[in-house]
């Protein structure tokens, strides 16, 4: 059987189903991902999608065909696969997903020994003709008390005040989660997108699309409310919103909770991507700690935590992960956390804001072209006389402004971040470098 080799990610493995992923594909998944870890026993997860009880079933008589035991912990986020495999006995796991994508898409997030496993590892394997052994077993985990006590051993209950706060679970596993820890908090929840439905028929599962946060927003000025968050599908990722009903970019999110834990570890190491504002490093280096620079990828940020002595790491796109979480993300760990801190802070959630974001920064921009390595080679020739690094892409840096250029691994894109001192340099240098990109 031929499977799709477009579907095997740097990070996980993912496409449109049945056209790209299916029945078959997930069997074969399986199969490969025993052979490969050589797991005898591997938790697995699924999500609200549509495709995921089919998925389920096909990739766990993939597994078991190999002889390992399939431990089924339900429909959970994904922060649950990656808790069973550090919490218990069982290392290896996979959880059924396709995070934020669209709702046509499914796919497989896996984890050997608490690290990420790529996609691309398996594609070298999925097509051998793999032998039948003695079958393994399906049996039933449940692991919802050990988890909840896990997330709250990261908080002080007693210090965290008593918020008004929306939550917009985006019709994922938040709306699962959230009902299960709301009993133990001190605030008030106001439920948005709560019921399970891989449809998501209210806006996009990516909450970064045009759009996505304008309910949050809504219902946060409607209800008069402290602070907001948003969730993504599987849970992952988590967004803060201020009580203007405005998003907080992720970076600034993240030196909010660097702040809190470099004060209880200091001279720690928190780890950030190299298009985060250059105000991180200027901070944590500020609060005694020692900044981390990565690649984009969440493997990079976990690598280098775990590699450097740091104690957590964050990027643009919403994960935070834990030192003490297994080096792996968290949305909920981040949802507790924050809000002690920003109780411990005791100023609105605007205002800290502000004094996190001392620079004009940027959305991400997006550029499909031809040939990626020409534009890249021409921008360096073009911005030679600023301090230039190849981390990811290229990054240029002047007293007033940076910016960083960087290939997308999976799509003929180029991806734009530029960050100035003020609105009218980035403004005026967005125009000119969008130009120079577009022109050739």
């Amino acid at each position: 059987m031929k499977v799709n080799p477009l579907i095997f990610k740097s990070y996980d493995i993912r496409g449109i189903y049945p056209k790209e992923l299916n029945k078959e594909t997930a069997f074969k998944i399986g199969q490969a991902f025993v052979n490969y870890t050589k797991a005898k026993d591997i938790i697995v997860g699924r999500d609200m999608r549509l495709s995921s009880p089919v998925l389920f079933e096909s990739l766990s008589r993939g597994i078991i065909s190999q002889g390992a035991n399939v431990y089924d912990i339900g429909q959970v986020p994904t922060e649950c696969v990656y808790f069973s495999t550090g919490y218990y006995k069982y290392k290896t796991g996979i959880m059924i997903t396709a995070s934020h994508n669209p709702r046509e898409y499914n796919g497989f997030k896996m984890i050997n020994k608490v690290k990420v496993v790529s996609g691309k590892a398996l594609l070298n394997i999925i097509e051998k003709d793999f032998s039948s052994k003695k079958e393994g077993k399906i049996k039933e985990l449940d692991i919802w008390s050990d988890y909840i006590n896990h997330i709250f051993s990261f908080v002080n209950l007693n210090k965290i005040k008593p918020f008004k706060i929306v939550i917009d679970a985006g019709n994922g596993m938040a709306g699962k989660v959230i009902p299960l820890i709301e009993k133990r908090l001190p605030v008030k929840i106001s439920p948005l997108s709560f019921k399970l439905d891989g449809s998501f028929p209210v806006h996009s599962p990516n909450p970064l699309s045009q759009g996505a946060t304008d309910q949050i927003s809504r219902e946060v000025k409607k209800q008069k409310a402290d602070l907001g968050f948003i969730f993504d599908p599987d849970a992952d990722r988590i967004y803060l919103i201020d009580e203007l009903g405005n998003f907080v970019r992720a970076d600034v999110t993240l030196l909010i909770l660097a702040k809190h834990l470099l004060e209880k570890n200091p001279n720690k190491g928190i780890a950030y991507n190299l298009i985060c504002s250059k105000a991180v490093p200027e901070f944590i280096k500020k609060w005694g700690g020692r900044p981390l620079r990565t690649p984009v990828g969440f493997i990079n940020i976990q690598k280098a935590i775990e590699e450097n002595d740091g104690i957590m790491g964050g990027e643009l796109s919403g994960h935070y992960c834990f030192r003490d979480n297994y080096y792996l993300d968290s949305g909920f760990i981040s949802l507790l956390l924050l809000l002690e801190v920003i109780s411990d802070l005791n100023k609105k959630v605007s205002k800290i804001k502000k004094e996190l974001s001392p620079y004009a920064k940027g959305s991400e921009i997006n550029f499909k072209v031809r040939d990626k390595e020409k534009i890249l080679d021409l921008v360096k020739k073009e911005y030679s006389d600023g301090k230039q690094d190849y981390l990811d892409g290229v990054t240029v840096e002047y007293n007033d402004w940076w910016f960083n250029l960087r290939p997308s691994n999976t799509e003929p894109l180029l991806r734009l971040t530029i960050e100035a001192d003020s609105q009218k340099l980035l403004k005026q240098k967005t125009k000119e470098l969008s130009s120079l990109v577009l022109n050739n």
